[in-house]
């Protein structure tokens, strides 16, 4: 920025920028208005001064910016930013902020505020109708609750400061997003470059079990006759699948996954016993629940009353739900992988601890339940005379394999995927962790921005698809050149309604008329592949015919491997 006397200043914005960049933030993606002009000019200084910028990433619309954002933290670990318009930005974030929350994603949100100045009397105040309306009580009011920190930049003179707080805070277990704010004219404030050392700014350490913990978990794991272990997003960190294999393995425990959402521990593992604690929990007479927000609903199963239950969790008080409690006889707040590690290390140390024979026969006892487990999900899947989930699945596992990203979103089809599409090797599944469908398109491409040699494809219901918005999704694969293959499992409607309602009122009104407002079938269908061709250039195909789904779905990736988006639809029993 030039001052009254063309002296070239250091900006807010500028201080901003390379707080960012020292805090190893690689991308930016934006959806900018009125208030990014000092931005925008600090960015266009950086680059004919010679100075470096993120990687400026554009987004049409916010639910993709902040879900790339996410599945590159994901993917990576790494936090990145988002930067949205004032309230109406921050609005669109919509349930995107909730995934990220319940995610554990660290995200750096960035949202500019309407100017404080009307008369001229600060350079950056308001000059344009839009920035009164946009002027609202509580702007960061609208995402406070699903955030870890919200604060407004109030002088450029520790922006960086600020900037290295938020992202330290994002960082630190239980990861999360936060939201910072700034005017034009802060932004536009003579501010100064701190040269911060950023390893003084680095998350906190991760936390062991203490003393006690350790000693009381390892006799409750040691004596217990049933024990079972359940977890959903221990696996975040890639190293704990396999320091969570070797605790099951000595002991010979098996390990349900439920509502996971990463690859925690691999599925063809004969000790791996599904993704439903029901049939299991009612028996154990001891579980233990690594990272798991909700291990069984109580109001449906849960554990007998004399079983010993544990709890190991970054965040085992679940602070940010209100109405939550799961009894257990220990709540430990420390991190999976440094807690798996304590507890093999402990093992390996006093084998007298292990009881041999009765872990043998347990072991043997739970890879028969797995064998008959596999076999009962193999059933059903041949084709007749349209396409099930089944089928399409396994078909889908034709054409991957083991390095393959997946990222699942495919709500009531979910449960197949799961069954059907094992996932072995850490950091090969994801999901969006939270509530708010739409997350999968800008998943991807987060994840092919940070690893272009992933091999990404997506699985979403049609419902999902709908909400990612599709058209700036592959507006941006096709710009940014991240291609990723997206099949739909499209019923055309929302099944989960009408599943729950049909349990909660068997003999209701709804399932006497068969009515149950979730249906999206026309006829014709809607073409929702054709989205994706005319947004980006995708190939685009709908599917019906079970005799065509493999060729289809070989032609989807041979159309990737050449950088181009696939999106298959393909067309299952309407709901």
């Amino acid at each position: 920025m030039q001052n009254e006397d063309r002296r070239v200043i250091y900006t807010g914005a500028d201080a901003l920028n390379d707080a960012l960049l020292s805090a190893g933030i690689d991308c930016v993606f934006l959806n900018s208005g009125t208030d990014y002009t000092p931005i925008i000019e600090s960015w266009a200084k950086s680059k004919e001064e010679g100075r470096k910028i993120p990687q400026i990433i554009i987004s049409p619309h916010e639910i993709p910016a902040l879900s790339a954002a996410q599945g590159y933290a994901q993917l990576t670990g790494k936090a990145q930013a988002v930067f949205v318009h004032v309230d109406a930005g921050t609005q669109n974030l919509g349930g995107m902020v909730n995934n990220a929350l319940r995610c554990r994603a660290p995200v750096y949100i960035f949202a500019g505020l309407a100017p404080f100045t009307i008369e001229g009397e600060l350079h950056g105040g308001r000059d344009s109708y839009i920035q009164f309306i946009q002027d609202v009580k509580d702007q960061s009011g609208i995402v406070r609750g699903y955030t870890k920190m919200n604060y407004e930049y109030r002088t450029a003179k520790n922006i960086q400061q600020m900037t290295y707080r938020a992202i330290q805070i994002a960082n630190s277990d239980p990861q999360g997003p936060v939201y910072m704010m700034a005017t034009r004219e802060v932004l536009n404030e003579e501010s100064v470059d701190t040269d911060d050392d950023i390893s003084k700014w680095c998350a906190v350490s991760p936390m062991g079990l203490d003393g006690e913990s350790l000693r009381i978990l390892i006799r409750a794991l040691a004596e217990a006759k049933k024990p079972l272990i359940v977890t959903s997003y221990s696996g975040r960190n890639k190293e704990c699948p396999v320091e969570l294999e070797r605790l099951a393995e000595s002991l010979a425990i098996p390990v349900v996954e439920i509502n996971r959402t990463c690859m925690n521990y691999p599925g063809d593992n004969s000790l791996h016993v599904g993704y439903d604690t029901r049939g299991f929990i009612e028996h154990a007479d001891m579980v233990l629940i690594i990272d798991c927000d909700v291990p069984w609903v109580p109001s449906i199963t849960g554990p007998k009353k004399n079983c010993r239950v544990f709890y190991l969790d970054v965040d085992p008080l679940k602070e940010q739900i209100p109405l939550w409690y799961i009894k257990s006889e220990r709540f430990m707040r420390a991190d999976s992988l440094t807690a798996l590690r304590q507890l093999n290390d402990r093992l390996r140390q006093n084998p007298e601890l292990m009881n041999q024979k009765l872990i043998e026969t347990r072991r043997a006892k739970v890879h028969e339940i797995h064998r008959r487990m596999r076999g009962e999900w193999a059933d059903d899947q041949e084709p007749k005379d349209h396409i099930t989930p089944e089928f399409l699945t396994r078909c889908l596992k034709d054409v991957i394999n083991d390095d393959t990203v997946i990222l699942c979103e495919a709500i009531t089809s979910g449960e197949t995927i799961n069954r059907l599409l094992p996932r072995n090797k850490p950091g090969t599944l994801f999901s969006s962790g939270g509530g708010g469908l739409g997350w999968n398109g800008g998943a991807a491409i987060g994840m092919k921005l940070a690893c272009p040699e992933e091999d990404i494809v997506v699985l979403s219901g049609d419902g999902s698809y709908i909400f990612s918005c599709p058209t700036a999704v592959h507006w941006m694969a096709a710009k940014y050149k991240t291609p990723f293959m997206t099949v739909i499992y499209n019923n055309q409607g929302w099944n989960a309604p009408k599943g729950i309602t049909k349990a909660q009122h068997p003999y209701g009104f709804a399932v006497r008329a068969n009515e149950f407002y979730s249906s999206l079938a026309i006829d014709p269908p809607a073409r929702l592949d054709l989205v994706a061709q005319a947004a980006g250039g995708a190939f685009a195909k709908t599917v019906s015919d079970p005799n065509e789904l493999p060729k289809v779905l070989a032609e989807g990736r041979e159309a990737v491997k050449n950088g181009i988006a696939a999106v298959i639809s393909v067309m299952l029993p309407t709901v």
